[in-house]
């Protein structure tokens, strides 16, 4: 049943204003499917009201008052014994509005999805995107600061690093070797605490003592050197710390140069007990192939059964020729007591 029905063949006497000052007369009031018709006893028209244009000046009051919306200087009024016809206006009026655009509504449900939108880059977007800007412009310098400061964290886990003076010039010609020219201070070897290898930002690269002393040819330590070095470049180091300390540490970095020691801290237990980030053995070999080692040591120090590295067992590019000397004899024999002194 639509609004109109049962109201569509009423009429009704009430006074009509044509204008502001002029003397109201009375007339016959016939409501139609969409007009309001306005006529004098004769009943020759007068007047033609849109429905969708009627408004109610004085809704619950008697006598009833409308006019046309915006123009309150035309006036209709129905006594209260014209309930019918006053119902009927009331009940179109109410009818229409319903389905009419609300601009207030629309306003809140605009300013909802823009502040979802908004909250929805805030959570999900503006993160990610200030660490990835904070990590691209600290400076070298910076990240070897932080580099440092990470690794002092460190040794409350994995001890004080291993530098017996005599092991040392060795350990230089190790991260010469397979780091390349000036990065001959960048290995670090620990006691304790490192499952092989890992890396930090500034450079820093951390060795195992097992990695060191357990094997019998440097090729083996060579290669988790340069495995490691693989994945810092990578995966920058720097932003693996900012992306696991969060927002506001990366910000304060970002303002005032400083990282909350917590989030060093925080990281440093996440950085020994994180499952190394894997490699795509094509690019290991790659890598293998460029600094002239073999894999096949590496690989099987890293499983002995061969299972998990067959890749870079079986794609070894310096199985016959062997590696390019990574030590001498007695060089590799002083690192290996580089955790002796």
């Amino acid at each position: 049943m639509t609004a109109l029905e049962g109201y569509e063949r009423l009429e009704a006497v009430g006074l009509w204003r044509p204008g502001a000052g002029e003397q109201r007369r009375e007339v016959i009031v016939s409501l139609g499917e969409a007009t309001l018709t306005i006529s004098d006893i004769q009943n020759r028209a007068l007047t033609h009201w849109s429905l969708a244009a009627v408004s109610r000046g004085n809704r619950g009051n008697d006598p009833a008052l409308f006019h046309p919306e915006g123009d309150d200087s035309e006036t209709l009024e129905l006594p209260a014994d014209e309930a019918m016809m006053i119902e009927g206006i009331d009940r179109l009026i109410t009818a229409i509005n319903r389905h009419r655009p609300q601009p207030g509504k629309l306003r809140w449900y605009l300013g909802g999805a823009a502040a979802l939108v908004v909250l929805a880059l805030v959570f999900f977007w503006l993160p990610g995107a200030l660490i990835g800007y904070t990590a691209r412009v600290v400076p070298e310098v910076k990240r070897e600061e932080i580099g440092r400061a990470l690794l002092s964290e460190l040794t409350r886990m994995t001890g004080e690093p291993c530098r017996a003076p005599e092991a040392m010039p060795a350990l230089r010609s190790l991260a010469g070797r397979v780091l390349g020219p000036g990065r001959g201070s960048d290995l670090v070897v620990v006691p304790e605490g490192v499952s092989g290898s890992a890396h930090l930002p500034g450079g820093a690269i951390l060795l195992s003592r097992e990695v060191i002393e357990g094997p019998e040819d440097p090729d083996v330590p060579a290669g988790y050197v340069l495995v490691e070095s693989l994945r810092a470049a990578t995966h920058d180091p720097l932003h693996d710390l900012l992306r696991h300390a969060g927002l506001w540490p990366s910000l304060r970095l970002l303002t005032t140069g400083e990282l909350p020691a917590a989030a060093l801290d925080d990281y440093a237990d996440d950085l020994l007990t994180g499952t190394p980030r894997p490699l795509d053995d094509a690019k290991v070999i790659e890598a293998f192939t460029a600094a002239e080692l073999r894999s096949r040591p590496y690989a099987y120090h890293r499983d002995p059964s061969g299972e998990s590295v067959l890749a870079l067992i079986e794609g070894d590019p310096r199985a016959v020729e062997g590696s390019r000397t990574v030590l001498s004899d007695p060089a590799w024999l002083r690192l290996q007591s580089i955790c002796d002194g």
